[in-house]
């Protein structure tokens, strides 16, 4: 006759297998989805390789700067040496909307817009022209200074966001494209 203890080996045993069969069974669902790796191969893969060879060419103003040097952390460019050449034009707008009685602004939207165009600095073909943007809102406090510093910190993250979807878009199209010539965009 089983006694506690027997019952109590055994439930750990059967959760052990059933956690196993769901694994098993997650894991094979996921490799028929048709799923890839963005990055196979690493450093030496077809999108990292592509990658590093985008050139970020100079973005005007503040903006723009911000812009550049997240694209060109992301990428692991060395300047110069390209086979593209990114383009990027900002808009960036920001916009009081939340009005209060005494007619001041209690909250403002920060929009970073940028249009970009990757070129193929042999051919001067324009292989990728798109577009993407973000935006962030800004309680408007009673301090100018905390205001400012937080409209300059939305700047900030919009442009790291900014940089991300321009990264992702360019993997995206090189990892369908294999790393080689990317087709044209829209």
């Amino acid at each position: 006759m089983r006694g506690p203890s027997a019952l109590s080996s055994s439930f750990p045993r059967r959760r052990k297998g059933i956690l196993l069969c769901v694994l098993l069974l997650g894991s094979a669902s996921l490799a028929s989805c048709g799923l890839q790796p963005m990055y196979a191969g690493g450093s030496s893969g077809a999108v990292a390789r592509g990658l590093s060879e985008v050139e970020v060419s100079a973005i005007e103003g503040r903006a723009g700067w911000l812009v550049r040097n997240a694209l060109v952390d992301r990428l692991d460019a060395s300047q110069g040496t390209g086979r593209y050449r990114l383009d990027v034009r900002l808009d960036d707008n920001l916009e009081g909307f939340a009005l209060l009685s005494d007619d001041t602004i209690s909250r403002e939207r920060r929009t970073l817009r940028a249009r970009y165009q990757l070129v193929d600095i042999g051919s001067n073909a324009i292989l990728i022209d798109d577009t993407v943007g973000s935006d962030a809102g800004i309680d408007v406090l009673q301090s100018d200074y905390a205001t400012i510093a937080a409209e300059q910190t939305a700047l900030e993250n919009l442009s790291k966001v900014i940089a991300d979807r321009i990264v992702t878009n360019l993997s995206l199209r090189l990892r369908d494209q294999g790393g080689g010539s990317t087709g044209a965009s829209r």
